[in-house]
């Protein structure tokens, strides 16, 4: 009979299950080992389990807003705030309104809500209300005695009504009963420092605190005050077109209100959220269009951080499985002697990667997920409306356990190849046996660098090259190349690792013998040396790339910052609104030296204040000229507006989508640009030196000066002036004309040319520039006081910013007035900056203390010999800081540049901000830092003293 030599039936399920059973005891002996590996995998997949989970609770699906909004009522009827009858809302969303017609067509009238409620059901009202509240200077922090009035929103609703149960909830006290009782949410409590029982002054009158209410839709730190309908003289009438005095209808009944009833509803210029078609829309919603286009967005950055972070661990992980292979390299030589094939023997070491990834994935995702729901918990018991609730997303989570099982796979398969590959005789005689390497993963790692490097062009070539529109359209070909060559680069540095250790270790003898002797060893044992760089590699790859990405960021932030005016400068307004109601007369101007006075009165910071003239709208009577006939100036109104006119080649190159070709170009940037700007300076600045001097906020040049004492223009911008000439446009704000997209636009009147010199302020404030009084009489310009220009000191406290309020609100005989000082670009850049690189550096560090507490771990023995032959403890200490420094210098070197070129790149090909900054200084101090703090660490915990151990079998 034939001897059968062939495998024996299922012998791969068996030698799988032995492979499986001895990684499960292997596992168990050495639980230090495998906790540190699970909690490497466990981190990365727990965070971006958590990440996705928070992400998804910040959207608010329609079930949620129906409850939050609406209660248990069935629906709720408010104003659409229409300009003609062809507007139509979204069915979730009903504030979001959409129509292909932006004519305001003059015989529309909008419907009151409350004469279209249908008949059947019982209607409850909500008003929206602003008042005054009498605080005294404790409570606001006035450093002088006396009160100030502080606008609090307000609502006058029967909020403990059944009907809004969801959407009101009483915390704490009881409901208010008796006309002078009040209940106010948690915020007031702290804003105005009282207590329930307390007695709270308002411009309605003096009311009782007797409760605590949560408003659903707000967070709890927000001060508002509840009042019952009818309770204040305010609440009983809302202000017509005063979105502050808006009053609300909510209907209370079983009949459901359908879609073609609020279709009808909105020609009347009436909007409905109504709990059927919320939670049923017939049409596609776009509030829900957009909620979840955001989260995909999120979860494309997500992925990206969270492959390098898995990159970086898995690498971790590699290291200590490499540790781990060499400890039981004698049990697994003993099995190979026994007849087992090297795949079972490599099956040993795979099978404890399968173990642990699945074990760490599973506890990551439930510790993620747990985790994301605690917040979400804790904000909502917390009265924060950040979270509408708690959604788990379960693609981001199965991605993020499939990367981790992955991840953990992968690190186990190098060491468990090598050990496998080692000679059976040789690991029989000796448990540190060198494993059989060759040249492979030196040509490996050339092939990979090249096809990094050819990515890497590609993506460049692909997002430099061709029409603006087309690149954009190959966006994310480009991202993809660019990040698949970033990936490869690093995979390509960690095979090529063990050459560049070999290199750089060769000539050695000028060293100290600490060093000499880590160099030394560091080629000797690059199967351990190895793991150890390519962690840190990994570590200082991300590091850097998050650098280079926030740096960039943060410049990009201060070059696209709105500025208002100059820092620390407030604008506050003279002249009135426009009159909206034909034949009412205008309100008086304001008086600018009560406001100075009122300004200097609570403000001790202010340096100067200075009158600013321009043309003025109080005039204005917006609807005279609804049909575009009327003059645009006359006896009684003048609705004329003027702007620059670009001349011809100063235009900002675009493409014909209107993508800007150059963000650093000087067309495109600079005051009132394309870029646009926010403020209440004057546009046309009618005036002279002092009036230029306080926009520019240091002196003007004598050129400046000379032109605008002849009578000529100073413009703030190069782009509006050509050959010392410079053509103002008037336009009638009455008469828009449809612009690109949605936007408006205005005809201009005429164009007058005047000669013009170019004073361009040091930041962006918007204004075109300034004229003198007589140029502007020659030209018919009404001109009249429009705003006052203070400049401070310092930027107000909060406290300050409440005093100075409540007292222009006296001179503006409004209840709320707003305060706005120009804070400056955002001066908290630099620290983020710095932020990040204390928390890149710390997490290199954390890598480099994790491989060389693994590397001495796997150096014992060495150190043992060092101890038998007498070598003193502080030479141990010091080559163990020696090892560390190599490794942690070399790492952190190649992980720079691994990290910084494809990010360059990135930025500059896919044009995410104007252009790459790289941050040296910080980078430098990840170069330094890092190795010498590992280095010192090492040397600190590194022990001087070993115990006795018996000799190994074998040596």
């Amino acid at each position: 009979m034939a001897l059968d030599v062939g495998p024996p039936p299922h012998g791969r399920r068996h030698s799988f299950r032995l492979a499986l059973r001895m990684a499960r005891r292997d596992i168990s002996r050495h639980r230090g080992r495998s906790l540190l590996i699970i909690v490497l995998i466990l981190l990365p997949v727990a965070g971006m389990t958590g990440a996705a989970a928070l992400a998804q609770s910040m959207q608010e699906t329609p079930a949620e807003r129906v409850q939050y909004q609406l209660g248990s009522t069935q629906a709720r009827f408010r104003n659409m705030h229409a300009s003609n009858a062809e507007t139509v809302q979204d069915p979730v969303l009903e504030t979001a309104a959409m129509t292909r017609n932006f004519t305001a067509d003059p015989d529309f009238t909008p419907r009151n809500p409350r004469d279209a409620i249908p008949a059947g059901y019982e209607v409850l009202t909500e008003t929206h209300l602003t008042l005054t509240v009498r605080a005294s200077a404790s409570r606001t922090g006035a450093s002088q005695g006396g009160a100030s009035d502080v606008p609090v929103m307000a609502k006058a609703v029967d909020a403990l009504n059944p009907a809004f149960t969801g959407k009101y909830t009483l915390l704490d006290g009881r409901p208010a009963v008796a006309d002078g009782e009040i209940l106010v949410s948690p915020g007031a409590l702290e804003r105005f420092g009282i207590r329930l029982g307390d007695r709270l002054t308002t411009a309605d009158g003096t009311f009782a605190v007797v409760g605590t209410l949560r408003d659903a839709t707000y967070s709890d730190g927000n001060p508002i005050l509840f009042l019952r309908p009818g309770q204040a003289a305010m609440g009983s009438a809302a202000v017509p077109g005063n979105p502050l005095g808006e009053t609300m209808y909510y209907l209370v009944g079983s009949k459901p209100v359908t879609w073609d009833q609020i279709r009808d509803l909105n020609r009347d210029g009436i909007a409905v959220l109504s709990r059927a078609v919320a939670l049923d829309p017939p049409v596609p919603s776009g509030a829900a269009t957009g909620s979840e286009a955001m989260p995909a967005a999120g979860y494309v950055a997500g992925l990206l951080i969270g492959t390098l972070a898995l990159l970086e661990v898995g690498l971790l992980a590699g290291a200590a499985f490499a540790v781990g292979a060499k400890r039981q390299v004698r049990e697994l030589a003993l099995l190979a002697a026994n007849g087992a094939e090297a795949p079972t023997v490599r099956a040993v070491v795979t099978a404890a990667g399968l173990w642990l990834g699945a074990i760490a994935v599973a506890a990551g995702a439930v510790l993620g997920a747990g985790g994301a729901a605690a917040v979400v918990a804790v904000a909502r018991h917390l009265g924060s409306v950040r979270f509408p609730g708690f959604h788990l997303d379960m693609l981001p989570t199965v991605a993020a356990m499939a990367m981790g099982l992955l991840s953990c796979f992968l690190a186990a398969v190098v060491p468990a190849r090598q050990v496998a590959r080692q000679a059976v005789l040789g690991a029989l005689k000796s448990g540190r046996a060198p494993a059989v390497s060759g040249p492979w993963p030196a040509r490996v790692g050339a092939l990979l660098l090249v096809a990094a490097v050819t990515c890497l062009v590609a993506g460049r070539t692909l997002g430099m090259t061709g029409d603006l529109d087309a690149i954009a359209a190959r966006t994310p070909l480009v991202a993809a190349l660019l990040t698949a060559g970033a990936v490869l680069a690093v995979a390509a540095l960690v095979l090529l690792t063990g050459t560049f250790v070999k290199i750089l270790t060769a000539r050695t003898a000028w060293l100290p013998l600490p060093l000499r002797m880590a160099a030394r060893d560091s080629a000797r044992n690059r199967s351990r040396t190895v793991p150890a760089v390519a962690a840190v590699l990994a570590a200082a790859t991300l590091a850097s790339a998050a650098m280079v990405l926030s740096a960039s960021q943060v410049t990009e932030a201060k070059r696209t910052h709105m500025w208002a005016a100059q820092e620390n400068q407030v604008s506050l307004p003279l002249e009135t609104a426009p009159v909206q109601s034909p034949g009412t007369a205008p309100a008086p101007d304001i008086d600018p030296a009560a406001v100075d006075a009122a300004l200097r009165r609570e403000l001790s910071t202010v340096q100067w204040t200075q009158v600013l003239k321009g043309p003025v709208l109080s005039k204005c009577d917006m609807q005279a000229s609804t049909g575009g006939s009327s003059p645009a100036s006359n006896a009684g109104a003048d609705c004329r507006q003027y702007k620059l006119a670009v001349p011809a080649g100063h235009e900002c190159p675009a493409t014909p989508q209107g993508r800007v070709l150059d963000g650093q170009d000087w067309r495109c940037n600079g005051s009132m640009s394309a870029a646009g700007s926010a403020g209440q300076l004057p546009p046309l600045v009618v005036g002279g030196v002092d009036e230029l001097r306080a926009l520019l906020g240091r002196e003007p040049s004598p050129a400046a000066v000379d032109a605008l004492n002849s009578g000529g223009m100073v413009v703030s911008n190069p782009v509006f002036e050509k050959d010392g000439r410079t053509t103002l446009q008037p336009y009638d704000v009455r008469q828009p004309v449809p612009g690109p997209g949605s936007a408006v636009a205005y005809k201009p009147l005429n164009n007058k040319e005047l000669p013009a010199i170019v004073e361009a302020p040091d930041v962006p404030v918007p204004f075109y520039g300034v004229i003198p009084p007589e140029t502007a009489s020659r030209l018919g310009i009404h001109v009249g006081n429009s705003v006052l220009l203070a400049q401070l000191s310092a930027y107000p406290e909060a406290a300050e910013q409440d005093r100075a309020s409540a007292a222009l609100a006296e001179v503006y005989r409004i209840q709320a007035m707003g305060f706005y000082v120009e804070p400056g670009a955002d001066r908290s850049g630099s620290e983020l900056l710095w932020l990040i690189v204390g928390t890149s550096a710390l997490i290199t560090l954390s890598a480099a203390g994790i491989t060389t507490g693994l590397a001495l771990a796997d150096a014992r023995a060495d150190h043992m010999t060092l101890a038998g032959v007498g070598a003193p403890p502080r030479l141990r200490k010091a080559l163990a800081g020696a090892q560390s420094l190599m490794t942690a210098s070399l790492g952190t070197s190649l992980g720079v540049a691994a990290g910084v070129v494809p990010a360059v790149l990135l930025i500059g090909a896919t044009r995410m901000f104007a252009e790459p900054v790289v941050p040296w200084m910080p980078l430098l101090a990840l170069l330094v830092a890092v190795p010498l703090t590992g280095s010192g660490l090492a040397w600190i915990f590194a022990r001087a003293r070993l115990p006795v151990s018996r000799r190994s079998p074998g040596t």
